[in-house]
């Protein structure tokens, strides 16, 4: 087994690299995991790092879907929008640019595409330094048709990094047609939850369904189930290894808080990832100093600025003093270059 790391650099059998609070170990062609340097979501006061470039920054749109899927925690949310705001929203991603010019933008929900004219406007707010990714059902909905989405990718193409189109192996929710997913004028990414008893005799088929198109998939765990015991687990994980039987295994990648397993299909690339249900990580760098390392921003569907999917406000003051440090992103095992 040969291991190729960023850099470009070989890491063959038995080699090591620590990327903490992870210690990779590679003896032949098993991946042992060892936590170290790891604290527990905590009350978080100490000064923030990121990587390069800033966190990601989330937006939840202020208006809710039509979905009710069983995996989403964020249905919740849109019970009662009363304080929900555009106009509100708009200040928070101008104060996200003031301080990181070059972080990604995630929009989510909710469900972007149901007010077109609200995410024109959000996106039209986005300057051109940062990269744009949509989270969508692309849904069958009244008021709005199919080809009116379509052409709101088509105006918006040059703005959008991809668009990640939420189609699961037991269907919740009224689909619009593959063939309408196929001509989004972006690129594409399919997301694929595997929840629960998912039927695992039918993920060949999805993946033909999608490699029609060749849009590539990531299947999805539960976030809501992941630890950082079983974060990197993978002899008892369910999912690895019915993906492990039926295509072609390629590598992992990872960093702290999430990892991707990559398979190869026919020439169709897929990935089975995994996150922690937070995003924050205490660490205590070389410098001595304990900081609260960021990986993921929110801007609330009222506005208001948090610094991890736990709610926890963001101190805007003192992340406009943010420390920096490279992504800790590694290619783990095998080769990710597809």
């Amino acid at each position: 087994m040969s291991v190729r790391c960023c850099g470009g650099k070989m890491r063959k059998n038995n080699a090591q690299k620590c990327v903490s609070p992870l210690h990779f170990f590679f003896n032949g062609s098993k991946l042992l995991i060892e936590f170290c340097n790891r604290t527990d979501k905590t009350a978080m006061s100490h000064p923030y790092k990121t990587r390069e470039g800033g966190a990601t920054v989330t937006v939840f749109v202020p208006y809710d879907c039509r979905n009710h899927c069983p995996f989403c925690i964020n249905k919740r949310e849109y019970a009662d929008c009363s304080g929900f705001s555009v106009e509100a929203i708009l200040k928070s991603i101008a104060v996200m640019d003031a301080i990181t010019p070059y972080c990604d933008f995630v929009f989510t929900g909710g469900e972007p595409f149901a007010q077109l004219d609200d995410l024109q406007r959000m996106l039209d707010a986005v300057p051109g330094t940062h990269k744009v990714y949509i989270n969508t059902t692309f849904p069958v909905q009244p008021g709005c048709s199919a080809e009116e989405m379509l052409d709101f990718t088509r105006r918006n193409a040059d703005k959008i990094s991809c668009i990640n189109v939420s189609r699961h192996l037991q269907r919740y929710v009224e689909e619009s047609p593959d063939e309408v997913v196929g001509a989004i004028a972006t690129p594409t990414r399919i997301n694929c939850v595997l929840y629960r008893n998912y039927p695992s005799d039918q993920l060949t088929a999805y993946a033909e369904r999608w490699r029609k198109y060749d849009i590539p998939v990531q299947f999805r765990y539960d976030y809501t189930e992941t630890t950082p015991e079983n974060l990197y687990e993978q002899e008892n994980d369910r999912i690895l290894q019915d993906l492990k039987r039926q295509f072609t295994y390629k590598g992992l990648d990872g960093c702290r808080m999430r990892n991707g397993f990559h398979f190869d299909y026919k020439g169709l690339h897929m990935t089975y990832h995994k996150t922690l249900p937070y995003s924050t990580i205490v660490e205590t760098g070389e410098d001595g100093v304990t900081y609260d390392i960021l990986y993921d921003l929110l801007i609330k569907q009222n506005g208001e600025l948090q610094s991890d999917w736990t709610g926890e406000p963001l101190d805007v003051e003192k992340y406009r003093r943010v420390v920096y440090e490279p992504y800790d992103l590694h290619v783990i095992e095998g080769i990710v270059d597809f």
